[in-house]
């Protein structure tokens, strides 16, 4: 994640005022700077590290802030910089695993009106769009929506239809995605490399906006969404030339606790061919909650090894955050 710096997109770039439908200034100020402090034992602080920076976009007028969740998971310490200088410590509110976001709530004011809410399911492929970073005029860029489609991460994550942008914005954790009317579509999560017209590009993908207004009322009562939890394996898998290949495990981890091996390949969930990383991952899920048994199928050296993983929930292995 890019920090705010003494960079700037080429005037050419940035959303010019005068040609929006929509009070920039405003926009720009609703995206704040975020940054948080892990503490050396967490979990994550290996893959994540222990200092992370980003964005986070004002939502509400009491000051919530939506953000992606990697940036704030496990997170003992947050501090929130707005464009006009106002620093703020921040309570990691929520993290919700399947859609990705975070919340984040300011403990004194930010005096910053929220930014209204779209609906990204309105947004078509070749529409243009903003990608507004903290920092003011110089860290928003003009972009397109370049496609809509699913998106699967090694990390045990599924969107069914993720937004990709390019060009890419260097700032992109918990960047705002906004629409022509400056509505916000989506929360930047990824540098990825696209295909546009036959050329390779950075893009970024985003989280749609979409996602989150069923569970935030869960998000800020009982700081997850009121469902069950998915079974987790810690069991980090890429698709490599069409084979889905283990090229990682959490630590103490249900998959590692079972015996799987980096390299390994998984051929089956519960009898059933896995034919994508996405396909795997929702075989897994619809076996039942956090807690149930997975069946694998794994390819290791030429042989088929069978694996019985018993799936945790992921948050029990995360620290939780402390309210200051």
């Amino acid at each position: 994640m890019a920090e705010t710096g003494n960079w700037a997109f080429p005037e050419g770039l940035q959303p010019q005022p005068e040609e929006l439908r929509f009070d920039l200034d405003a926009a720009l100020d609703a995206v704040v700077q975020l940054r948080a402090e892990i503490p050396d034992e967490a979990f994550t602080a290996g893959i994540l590290g222990t200092e992370r920076a980003g964005n986070a976009v004002v939502i509400r007028e009491d000051g919530l802030l939506l953000t992606i969740g990697y940036l704030v998971t496990e997170a003992h310490s947050i501090w929130l910089m707005t464009n006009r200088g106002t620093v703020v410590a921040g309570h990691a509110l929520a993290y919700d695993q399947p859609t990705g976001f975070g919340l984040v709530q300011p403990l004194a004011p930010l005096g910053v009106a929220p930014l209204a809410r779209g609906s990204a399911a309105e947004g078509a492929v070749g529409d243009p769009v903003f990608v507004i970073g903290h920092g003011g005029r110089a860290h928003a860029l003009k972009a397109r929506l370049v496609a809509k489609r699913e998106f699967a991460g090694y990390w045990e994550y599924v969107l069914d239809e993720a937004l990709f942008t390019a060009p890419a914005h260097p700032q992109w954790g918990g960047a705002a995605l906004l629409g022509e009317d400056g509505r916000l579509l989506g929360i930047g999560s990824l540098l990825v490399q696209e295909v546009i017209e036959g050329r390779a590009m950075q893009g970024n993908m985003m989280v749609p906006i979409d996602l989150l207004a069923p569970i935030l009322g869960d998000l800020c009562a009982l700081g997850r969404a009121a469902r069950p939890p998915r079974p987790w394996l810690g069991m980090y898998t890429q698709e490599v030339e069409g084979q889905l290949v283990v090229g990682g495990l959490a630590h103490g981890g249900p998959a590692e606790r079972a015996g799987v091996k980096l390299g390994d390949q998984v051929l089956e969930v519960a009898g059933e061919r896995a034919g994508s990383l996405a396909d795997l991952f929702r075989k897994v899920w619809r076996l039942g909650p956090a807690g149930s048994e997975v069946p694998l199928t794994l390819g290791r050296r030429g042989a088929r090894v069978q694996a019985r993983l018993r799936s945790a929930d992921r948050s029990d292995f995360l620290l939780k955050p402390k309210m200051h």
